[in-house]
This record gives structure tokens, sequence and C-alpha cells, in this order.
């Protein structure tokens, strides 16, 4: 048999051979089709069923060059000795003399006919140029760049806390999930039939959050632990349908936490109030919801039982911010009586990477459930009766709820609620539970060594892992502590906090005890005090209740078991590794392995958000560079980094333009105006700011109606806040009018938002400074190549025009604002958690954009152009394509309409899109934004074949 084999094989690479002929540029062709594949090999793997493949098929069409031929090279020029590890031609797939063709095909004898005719003349820049990267560098020439940035960032052992700590991401997970493309290039989850994998990992995660925390619903994730309390308060309003307009914080929250929540109020009309626990009074009946930390912010675990009881009693709601890793040893928020329990899923196997990303979750009891933010992932049952995963809730889809809604969150962090699932089903209850005791037991050590250096005095209270320390010279400890490499809180000139975590070791607690002595002998060792410490917790407070007590967490506690597991749910998933994900305005292009490499080296993973800026110079020098190269990209002077996703820079971006209104005394300008055709989350976000919508309609073509939204801007001339545009428009289409809409909001005392969703058709090409918007916010996971990792990570940075630079976020730990800085400051407050958002992901757009250099991104936005255009020539004979430009073309994105199908055969696009996975492609976006179609969006790295 294997010799059969062999001769058979023999005999199709002769055939191979006999059947290329030598052209004359020397390269080879096929003349007929050539037996290349055995047939069921291709039918296991390819979506394309059984079928010969030509070499000309597997190679897309392409002329191959010979490598048996017997041409002479009789000179070498000095291109050839360039490097070949150039990335753009990487990146965009088609070949010059495949753009050509389709440009051909498209009725046009050049790509740049093609674009001229599609992108207005009044908005087209002449070129764009970068002060530095301007040619790309190489792929090593990157990994070296990184590795230098690497380098400047300096590890220093943190026990700082505040919601942020290190722990040890099992290499089973890193390799197998964050270093995966089968997993962080997986699309949200809207298909079940080819995401039941992810769905399973996120089931997992909910079921791992209401189990530790007690209560029985839980979302799929949110963006991070601020933020998802900021979430809870607006729960809080909703639930009291906004009749009551107090929330208190206690001030034992993290500061960030604190100061989200009250950028968040505003939108709401919301009045925040912080208070000391024993100061919170209820007596003014206006109250509607009170946050918490359990463990507090210094350290402290109290018994909430009674306090919960009196807020219950006063018709007030109690939201609880926690720990998950405290939660496997102290009684659940829910046994205590909380609402609502918030927190970070981050130390549970997600490196800190200065700031995120980490999954946020929020919990709370049935009763709320359809107010809850966010996505639900539920078990069902399929046609044929067997169980399946579905998002079982999505209350929030603003393209239903649209200013309705009252939350405009739109995305999740799946990725690393996949990562922290995992963890949690790798080390199983008792694994949990070791690690959270063995953590609580190095703080005991650390505070009973303290006790008997008697230098400084240790706070009476029960806590976790957090001990808070009352001395002569908080400043000068923490400065012997940086001095030994070592990172401390400094609460003010006489406190410390001291944070333990996974990765604490009992040397560790030496080396404190060296650091708080003055350094002095010390005449102990941690280890010499460890069977003398007690637990801190009060008995009371301890847990007793059982967790995680489903198979999935008992069954896989070695890394073979594991192994297979990650891969039972991957092979059960479709992603960017097994075919293109078309769906438009979504853009999911390649995420390239150079791009990927460095979000998991230590030197940016393993530095705490709070950490001396010093500490980390590799990342603030890429964040300015980034931010430069943003400026030039979209035309705008000033970036924020903050936004941690896209529906986030949505709101900052509206925020923006509301501290500029309110800084010039014009509190009264509270109106937007949102075409009908605009993303789902542009009315959400904007009523967040509490901005009342106007709606604008659309023309015969899909464009936006100039008449009526000139009419509308001059009939609220004097309350006119902004505008929400999206360009091209979401129809697929470079509106010729846009330079006019901008003019006319501005000349009725608007400022113009516009929706970076599709930005991958502007860039090199026009930018959004360029025609006339104030504030843009970027998707970096859209255009700018983050991946989407299953339905989250996302970035979502605002560019701003000069005038709206003062305005944008900073933060309360670690102050921040525009990149590069304005002149002078005046933030609207504060968005995400983490100073710089989700820092961690920031290499993949800066590495993107640093290796394209401007002429590889300008081609990019080219060839995704050229690429729509060749599918909607192809398709258009079949099925009516809907939106054109004045010249006959789209943009990066086209729709077909299904509609005449339902009435002669019956077919809706749920139909064809359930085929299409059938063949396992992932299906375009599907009834959005008009019903009955299908939105496709090829981008530039797909090839022509």
């Amino acid at each position: 048999m294997e010799r059969a084999r062999r001769l058979a094989s023999r005999a199709i690479l002769k055939r191979l051979v006999n059947e290329t002929k030598q052209s004359s540029n020397g390269q080879m062709s096929c003349r007929s089709p050539v037996l290349y594949t055995p047939s069921r090999y291709v039918s296991s793997l390819s979506p394309f069923g059984s079928k010969y493949y030509s070499r000309s098929d597997l190679l897309g069409g392409r002329n191959v060059p010979n490598s048996f031929g017997s041409q002479q090279v009789r000179s070498i020029s000095v291109e050839a000795l360039k490097s070949s590890d150039t990335f753009p031609r990487r990146h965009n797939s088609a070949t010059p003399e495949e753009q050509a063709k389709m440009a051909e095909s498209c009725g046009f004898d050049s790509l740049d006919s093609l674009i001229d005719a599609t992108v207005p003349k009044a908005i087209r820049i002449d070129s764009m140029k970068f002060s530095k990267f301007d040619e790309g560098l190489t792929e090593s020439q990157m990994i070296e760049h990184m590795k230098m940035l690497e380098s400047k960032n300096k590890i220093f052992k943190s026990f700082i806390g505040m919601g942020y700590y290190n722990t040890h991401v099992p290499p089973v997970i890193l390799r197998n999930i964050m270093e995966n493309p089968a997993w962080y290039t997986q699309y949200t989850p809207y298909q079940a039939e080819i995401s039941q994998g992810r769905l399973e990992s996120l089931l997992n995660f909910q079921t791992m959050i209401t189990d530790l925390t007690g209560l029985p619903m839980s979302n799929a994730s949110l963006l991070d632990e601020g933020t998802a309390a900021a979430e809870a308060m607006a729960m809080c309003n909703n639930i009291l349908k906004g009749k009551k307009k107090t929330f208190i914080i206690a001030n034992n929250c993290h500061p960030q936490t604190i100061d989200i929540c009250k950028t968040r109020a505003d939108g709401f009309d919301l009045k925040v109030v912080t208070a000391d626990l024993k100061d919170i009074d209820y007596s003014s009946g206006d109250v509607c919801g009170v946050l918490v930390q359990y463990p507090g912010t210094e350290g402290e675990v109290l018994d909430y039982g009674e306090f919960i009881k009196n807020a219950h009693a006063h018709g007030v709601k109690v939201v609880m911010a926690t720990d998950l890793l405290a939660l496997t040893v102290l009684k659940p928020p829910g046994e205590l009586g909380a609402d609502i329990v918030v927190g970070s899923a981050q130390r549970f196997g997600v490196p800190m990477g200065y700031g995120g990303p980490h999954a946020a979750f929020l919990a709370t009891s049935q009763e709320y459930k359809r107010m809850m933010p966010g996505r639900i992932i539920g078990v069902s049952v399929d046609s044929s009766g067997k169980p399946a995963l579905r998002m079982a809730m999505q209350t929030r889809e603003q393209h239903i709820r649209r200013d309705k809604a009252t939350s405009n969150i739109c995305t999740a962090q799946a990725l690393l609620a996949n990562m922290a699932a995992m963890y949690a089903v790798y080390h199983g209850p008792e694994g949990l539970k070791a690690i959270a005791q063995r953590v609580h037991g190095l703080a005991g050590v650390f505070a009973s060594g303290l006790k008997k250096l008697g230098t400084v005095e240790v706070q009476g209270l029960p806590f976790f892992d957090t001990v808070k320390v009352t001395c002569a010279d908080a400043h000068s400890i923490a400065d012997a502590a940086y001095r030994s490499e070592i990172n401390l809180r400094v609460l003010d000139a006489k406190t410390i906090t001291v944070s333990f975590d996974e990765t604490t070791t009992l040397e560790d607690v030496d080396k404190l005890f060296k650091v708080f002595s003055g350094g002095k002998p010390v005449s102990f060792t941690a280890a010499s005090l460890a069977s003398e410490v007690e637990t801190a917790i009060p008995s009371g407070l301890e847990r007793q209740s059982p967790y995680l007590t489903h198979s999935i967490f008992n069954m896989y506690h070695t890394e073979h078991e594991l192994l297979r597991y990650i891969h039972r749910l991957q092979s059960k998933d479709l992603s960017l590794c097994h075919s293109m994900i078309p769906l438009g305005s979504c853009t999911m292009k390649l995420n390239a392995t150079a791009e990927m490499m460095p979000v998991t080296w230590p030197g940016f993973t393993d530095i705490h958000p709070f950490a001396p800026q010093e500490q980390a110079q590799g990342y603030q020098e890429m964040f300015n560079n980034l931010g430069e190269l943003l400026c030039t990209i979209t035309g705008f002077d000033s970036f924020s980094l903050q936004p941690n996703a896209g529906a986030a820079g949505e709101y900052a971006g509206l925020m923006v333009i509301r501290a500029y209104h309110m800084s010039r005394g014009d509190h009264h300008r509270n109106v937007c105006i949102i075409p009908v055709s605009a993303h789902g989350t542009n009315p959400a976000s904007a009523a967040m700011c509490g901005m009342k919508i106007v709606s604008v309609g659309t023309d015969s073509k899909g464009n936006i109606n100039i008449e009526e939204l000139r009419k509308a801007a001059e009939a609220n001339k004097d309350k006119l806040s902004a505008l929400m545009v999206t360009y091209p428009s979401t129809h697929g289409v470079y509106e010729e009018g846009i330079d006019e809409i901008c003019k006319i909001i501005h000349d009725n005392g608007g400022q113009v938002y516009m929706d970076g969703a599709n930005m991958n058709a502007q860039v090199g090409l026009t930018s959004p400074g360029f025609i006339g918007a104030d504030v843009c916010h970027l998707n970096l996971h859209k255009t700018f190549c983050i991946p989407h990792g299953g339905g989250g990570p996302g970035m979502g940075p605002i560019g701003v025009k000069k005038h709206l630079a003062p305005f944008l976020p900073s933060h309360p730990v670690v102050p921040t604002g525009g990149i590069p800085a304005p002149e002078k400051s005046d933030p609207l407050g504060t968005i995400s958690a983490a100073p710089w958002g989700s820092a961690l992901i920031l290499p993949i757009s800066y590495t993107y954009i640093a290796m394209m250099g401007s002429k590889g991104l300008t081609d990019a936005s080219k060839i995704a152009i050229l690429n729509a255009n060749y599918m909607a020539k192809r398709l258009e004979k079949h099925y009516p394509v809907l939106f054109r430009g004045v010249n006959g073309t789209v943009a990066h994105e086209f729709i077909i309409d299904l509609r005449g199908f339902k009435n002669t055969a019956g077919i809706e696009p749920e139909d064809v899109a359930k085929r299409l996975m059938d063949y396992g492609f992932h299906a375009p976006t599907m009834s959005w934004p008009v019903p009955g179609t299908l939105m496709i969006e090829p981008t530039e790295s797909e090839s022509k074949v």
C-alpha cells in the first residue's frame, strides 16, 4: 500500500512537470487542471467540498516562478538586495497583476482609476506621510524595535493592588488560547452554529461568576471593573425608573471606580456622593443605590449584612465590587444580600498588561436580568432536540433599542473571559482555594512580622490579601522599597498598603521585612513565622457554601486533559484560521503573527498600570509614537488612548463635545442629530451623555438627506450640540455631500462626531479631520488589526481637533490627557479603569502601522475598495446591489438584496446564512442596516481566490 502511494505521488509530480510550459518571462503556468491533492483529504479540510484542484486554483490563479528553469541571471539589481521580509505584501493579498485584472473586470483601466471614481475629489488628500516609519519597518526590524521598547520597561515586584495583581498564566492557556489564532481571530458568536466552542467557554465563565458571587445571573463579561460599576449604577437608576437621582459610593472603593461613576453620572443627571461607610445617610429619600467594596481598597474585610438590610429598608439597591479570588474563602455577596455584584476576573490567569484587557463581570438576581448590560449565554435545544448554546439575551442590542438603551455596551472581553474561565477549569475549586489561602497566608505572615519588628502599626481590621500599615514616614519606606525594585501603594504621608498575589513568595516577604526595618538586621524569616499565623478572616465571614461543583470544573486538572478540552472546543468554532469572515461594518482582516508576538512578552505583560511612569518608558514611547501616527492618519491634533472599546470611544467623544460646550457656557446645547442609517450604538451613546436625539432620514440612494439635515440643524441651532455621522456611510457609499454636511453643522453651532467604524476605507485617501469632523473614535480592532477575540478585546481611542484637546479624559491615579499634550487641560473625567485603557494590545496596532508605512496603509484602503467592488461586480447579475456612489461603485463594503427570494422561493437571509455555514463559511452581516439583506466586506487581506 505504501509503495502504491509513493508511485502515485511520483506520477502526479511527473504529470505536473510535464503539464507546465516555460513562458517568455521565465515563469511557468498550468495548461490544464492537475490532480494536486487527494479529493478525500480536500473534503476533510476544505469548505469547498470534494474537487480536483489545479495548481492555478491552489495558488489563486498566480503564475509561479520556475524553480527548475535554465535561464541565467546576468546582473543583480539594488532591489534584489533589499530585505525580503517586508510586510505590506504579506498583508495586502492582491498582487499588482491581480489588481489590474480585478479593476478591469469592474470596468476601470487601473486600480487608481477605480479609486478616483469612488472617493469624492472634494475630500481626497494628495498623500499621507509619516514623520516616523514612513517607509515601513520589515518584520525583523519591527521585532527588534519592540524588543528595544520592552527593554525600557522595568519590571518591579508589585504590591500596589487596587484591582490589579500579578498572576501565573498557565502556559497551556497562554499558548493555546491567548497565542492561538483559532481563539483570538473569532468574531462575536452571533452565528451560534459555528460558535459552540467559545459559547461553552463563556458559559463556564458565567457559571464561575454566579457560583463565586452567590447570585444566579451573570453576563458573559464587561470591559473593566470601573465601567462595570458604572453600568451597575445605571441599572440602579433604571430599576427605580429614574425617580431617585442620588447614587452613594463608599470611600473604601477604588479611586478609579469612583471617578468613572462620577463621569458617567453626568449624562444620566445623577448626583454622586462619596461618603465614609459610617456616615452614609438615606434620609433624603432620593437615593437609588449605593456602591461598596469587598474587600475594601485598603484591604479591610467588613461584614456588610446589617448595612445591606438597612439600605434595603430605605428602598436602596446595593452594588458590591468584589474580588473573585477572595470569594473562594469569603462569604459571597449574594449571601450577604447584595443586589448587583461587579469586579474583574484579571487575577484568574490574565496578565496585568499595564491596565488591560481584562474581563469584568456583573452578576445580579433573576429579577433584574432584563436590565443587565451585555450578553448572556444560555443553554437551548437545536432543531433535532439536542442541547445547544446561544446568546440567550442581548437586552442592550442598540440597533433595537437605540436611544431607549440605558447602556451602549455592544462588545465584551470574550478572549480574556475565556482565559479566566479556563484558569478556573484548570485549577478547580480546591486549586483556587489553595491559591487564595496561600495569598492570605503570606499577607498574614507579613502582618505578623511587622508586629514583631515594632517599628510600624498594622491595621486591626480583618483582611484578605492587603495589609494596611501606619508609619512615621511612608515616603521614605516607599523609596527604600523602590531601591529594592519593589512598588508599594502610598495612601498618604503616614499610610502604606501592601497587596499580595499568586506570584508572591516567602523570599519576597523577607525583602519587605528588610525594607520596613530600615535596613537593620531582621531576627526572623517569613518561613519561621508561618506556623504561628492564624487566619485573619472572622468565622462569620468564612465561606461555607460550595462553588464550581459542575463536573467541567472538576475534570481537567492535568495539562494533557485541559489541552484536549481546549482543542475540543476550538474544533467546534470558525475563525479566520478556517475561512474568510466577510462581515460588513466589522472589518475582519489579518492579525499578523509579528503584530501579536509582543503581546505576551514579560516586559509588556507584567507591569502594573499604576507603576511609576519611569518604569514604563517603553510603553510611554510607544504611546507617543502611536498618538503621532494616528494624528497623521486622521488629520487630528491630539489623541486619547483611554477608551477600551468602540462604544466607549463614542461615549468619550461625545463627552468631549459636551465638556467643550459647557466650557463656553453653552449648557443648553444638548441636541444630537443622528441619521437613521447610523450604527446602532450611536443613539445609545448620545442618550448616555444626556443628549436629545433628532433623527434625519436618507434618500433613495441611501445617502443622508441633506435638506432634511439642514432643516433639523437650523430648527435646533440654539440647542445643537453634535452630529453623529459614519463615513463612508453605513450603506457602504462615499457620500458626495459630506463636506457640506459638516459645514451645515458648524454654521449652526454644533460639532461633528465621526464614527470611525469605516476608517478602513479612509486611511491614506482622506481623513476625518480633512473632511471636517471635530472628533472621531477609531476601532483599532477593526481598521488597525487588533483581533476580535470571539467578542473582544477592542480599543476605541479618540482623536480631536485642537479646540477639543483640553477636554480629553484623565485619570485620578495617573494623570493623563491628549497625545501630544495640549497647552492647557480641563479633562472631562475618567472613561476607563486604567490610564491608557487596554494598553497591552496597543502594540498590535502600533506594529501594524509601523510595518505598513504610509504607502502600505494607503494601498490597503485601495485594495479593500477594489475587493468590495470586485465582489459586487461578480454578484450583481444574481442579486441587486442596493447602494452605490455617483459613478456606480461601492466603498469597502456593499449590500446585496435578498428580499425578492422570499416571494419567489420562500428563502430568507437567515436561510442563506445557514447554508453558507453548512459549507464552512461565516455568513456576512445579516439584515442590517437594511432588513432582508446581506452586507459584505472582504477587506484587503483576503486574496482574489
